[in-house]
């Protein structure tokens, strides 16, 4: 979790720069909502990256991953990385509708792909998480997006799929922040902007290098990896890439 912990000194830096009670409060529970899409998703991706071995066992036709299996393994994930169940009692009715929209778009997911999960005599099937990632930020958006959007984005030398390129305002923090040395591990830049002439609050969480990512990203840098890219000689711990999501300014009781 610590790519999403937000420091109280960074908190407290912009409520004294947006003022009023009211806007600190709001910007709070924003940011709180945008920790929690990115869990959430952190946490269907790992159950994707856990369970590589079983997608691509050519010799097994039934994975048993069924969507509703996936989301007992997501709510699981999400549990023992943040100590809490993604759709407690606290949240708010914003909060718990874009939550369950993101879980049921996890499990339209994984039921429209279980032809090529349980494909007989496929070894690697390319569902990876990225991919998992992409298509539920995708489902994700066409149910809910004009309340809230999430994507998974990068430094623009490290995309590799043209949809996932950072818009100007992702490419401005992850070049003139995240890349800057004296930018803190982890910590996330946000603030009100406008997407598509909307008010918006934007928040973009940076992402690094784990070891298990290393095997397609890492060294040496041109060799092809598993999935027919050049690797590009990645490091751990270097700067990966972002989640980027967006919420629609809008009274927060309606979506």
């Amino acid at each position: 979790m610590k790519n999403l912990i937000i420091t109280a000194a960074v908190i407290s830096s912009a409520f004294c720069t947006l003022g009023a009670d009211g806007v600190a409060a709001q910007t709070a529970e924003e940011i709180e909502t945008g920790n929690r899409l990115a869990a959430v998703l952190r946490a269907g991706r790992s159950v994707v990256s856990n369970s590589q071995e079983l997608i691509n066992d050519p010799n097994v036709t039934d994975k048993g991953l069924s969507g509703d299996v996936f989301y007992e393994k997501v709510i699981q994930a999400y549990l023992n990385a943040n100590g809490e169940q993604p759709l407690h009692d606290g949240l708010d009715p914003l909060e718990r509708k874009l939550t369950e929209t993101q879980l049921n778009a996890m499990v339209t997911v994984i039921d429209a792909n279980q032809e090529l999960i349980n494909a007989e005599g496929v070894a690697f099937k390319g569902f990876i998480p990225a991919v998992f990632a992409r298509l539920v930020n995708e489902q994700f958006a066409g149910e809910i997006g004009t309340s809230a959007m999430v994507k998974v984005t990068a430094p623009s030398e490290l995309v590799r799929n043209r949809m996932a390129r950072p818009d100007t305002w992702e490419n401005s923090v992850i070049e003139e922040k995240f890349k800057d040395s004296s930018w803190a591990e982890g910590q996330s830049f946000f603030e009100e902007t406008e997407v598509s002439g909307k008010p918006a609050f934007r928040m973009l969480i940076p992402e690094y290098y784990s070891q298990s990512c290393l095997s397609c990203h890492g060294s040496p840098a041109g060799e092809t990896d598993v999935t027919g890219f050049p690797k590009e000689g990645g490091q751990l711990g270097d700067l990966a890439g972002a989640i980027s999501i967006t919420l629609f300014k809008r009274n927060k009781n309606l979506v």
